[in-house]
């Protein structure tokens, strides 16, 4: 049974998930209805927003342990294969998943702490978008093995005038994984701006 989280809730992954090893952090979000004015006639259409989805590994001090630990669109694996990125979804449209990081825990290497799972707007200043132009976004964690859905946050705040979000993430404890809801906003143009914050 999944468990929906709050944001700043922290709940344990292996402890309670016996032989728990691989797993698949889904990200998903819809963009929001702005209405287009046709020639006779007004119609609501979905904004054309492109979020990325990125996980960056950082270790025991909350920074990027190595480089190639920011796996992003334009780096879909780690160099030890432990994260892999779904692929880039250009629209959000759907439902179920956008974005997918997939995770091996075992794999992961012993200096990496924290996997930081966070979303940016693609080319957001150019296109003048931000977080307001999102809607029904979320994070979840599943089983890889079995496809259970373990846990769920929902993103509920309003993001307006955001242009990335730190949505969640997965850290070790006591030997153990754990995940903690985050759901913070912030103003990084670009995944490798935000990502300064952790060098």
């Amino acid at each position: 049974m999944s468990i929906s989280l709050v944001k700043g809730q922290k709940i344990d992954l292996t402890k309670g998930n016996a032989g728990l090893t691989h797993i698949t952090v889904g990200l998903g979000w819809d963009p929001v209805e702005v209405e287009s004015k046709g020639f006779f006639s007004r119609k609501k259409v979905a904004a054309n927003v492109d979020c990325d989805a990125s996980a960056l590994m950082l270790d025991a001090n909350g920074k990027l342990s190595q480089e190639g630990h920011l796996i992003c669109f334009y780096n879909l694996t780690s160099p030890c294969g432990s994260v892999k990125h779904s692929g880039d979804n250009l629209t959000g449209e759907g439902d179920g998943d956008d974005e997918q990081i997939h995770i091996a825990l075992e794999k992961v290497p012993a200096d990496v702490h924290r996997i930081l799972m966070c979303v940016n707007i693609y080319d957001c200043e150019s296109r003048g978008q931000d977080f307001g132009m999102i809607k029904s976004a979320f994070i979840r964690v599943v089983n890889s093995k079995n496809s259970q859905e373990l846990i769920r946050f929902n993103l509920t705040e309003n993001y307006a005038g955001m242009t990335a979000l730190i949505v969640g993430e997965i850290y070790r404890h006591n030997g153990e994984w754990k995940f903690n809801a985050i759901g913070e906003g912030a103003h990084a143009v670009h995944i490798d701006i935000l990502a300064q914050r952790y060098t």
